[in-house]
């Protein structure tokens, strides 16, 4: 959910409507998701490269607001599951590499040359850290830790890009976008480094503990 956990009643309130009538459509949550994914995905990159930086970003926004309708569909059919939360993540993922990869074919024919090549960067190091933040937080998953901590969490990232994107397509400066994709880029690398502390701390309270318990079992032992 894009609005993460403080906006789960918003979204709930807004979005339970369209995601009872899905229900009672019979669609899936899982078409629900790709067909969310697509469209962004789509958006991004044919909007974006083309300079419309007001329809774009506020057109992406609206998608990815419904991003919580799959999620509501799953809850009232009852048929929440492992797979649709794997299919939810791995489409976020897609979703969001689509939104800055758009931004950075928007860099490559930026009418301001002075921006273009510091644009280009910022928006390859939102979009390989912005995926590095998502993959700390599933491999600490996988080992059975948590880390959902951190200062760029998705939501942040999104909101931050398409906010910066709309007020240069209302005639901000080119450097406006730029300068709020450093410092996300600064952000997300931040919170890889939250999150692997996080994690460290975990795994090191673990190790101790399987050491104490190995230390008494191997002292009886002796007994």
């Amino acid at each position: 959910m894009v609005l993460g956990s403080r906006g789960r009643g918003f979204t709930s309130a807004v979005f339970g409507p369209v995601a009872r009538l899905f229900v009672r459509l019979g669609i899936s949550p899982d078409a629900v998701t790709i067909a969310g994914t697509v469209a962004t995905s789509a958006t991004a990159l044919i909007l974006f490269p083309q300079g419309y930086l007001v329809v774009g970003p506020l057109v992406v926004g609206v998608i990815v607001l419904t991003d919580s309708i799959d999620g509501l569909m799953a809850r009232q059919i009852g048929r929440t599951s492992q797979f649709g939360a794997y299919l939810d993540s791995t489409m976020d993922r897609i979703s969001d590499s689509a939104i800055f990869a758009g931004l950075i074919l928007y860099f490559v024919n930026a009418p301001d040359g002075d921006w273009r090549m510091p644009g280009i960067i910022a928006a390859l190091a939102c979009l390989i850290l912005g995926s590095l933040v998502s993959y700390a937080r599933a491999r600490a998953e996988g080992l059975d830790f948590t880390a959902k901590v951190g200062l760029a969490e998705r939501a942040d990232r999104l909101i931050v890009a398409l906010v910066a994107t709309l007020a240069v397509g209302l005639g901000a400066p080119i450097a406006v976008l730029v300068l709020a994709l450093c410092l996300l880029a600064l952000a997300s690398l931040y919170t890889v480094g939250q999150r692997t502390a996080t994690v460290y701390r975990q795994a090191d309270a673990r190790d101790a503990a399987q050491r104490d318990t190995a230390g008494r079992d191997g002292g009886g032992s002796h007994a």
